[in-house]
């Protein structure tokens, strides 16, 4: 089984429009490592030179922040849902 990865609208251009997307993989970093592999635009837009998740990014597993988990070795399990969140701001 897989996990879904659901794409915010800003970013969708980066992956064929796509919504949401599925992977088979056990761990945050899998899934971004997945992703990588098939959307790298997407993935420049999401991680930075260093492989850390951008600051102005959040990546929920479920209903929990992966920074409030393990991270990027948040791990996962079949029928996660993993929601990419960019911050909204401005004035």
């Amino acid at each position: 089984m897989s996990v879904t990865v659901f794409v915010p609208g800003p970013l969708r251009q980066y992956c064929e429009g796509a919504a949401r997307l599925t992977a088979t993989v056990d761990s945050v970093r899998a899934a971004l490592a997945d992703l990588e592999r098939r959307y790298p635009t997407l993935h420049r837009n999401i991680v930075d030179e260093t492989g850390a998740v951008r600051r102005h990014i959040n990546v929920f597993v479920n209903s929990s922040n992966m920074r409030d988990r393990e991270g990027l070795d948040t791990a996962l399990s079949p029928g996660d849902v993993v929601t990419i969140l960019p911050a909204v701001s401005g004035g």
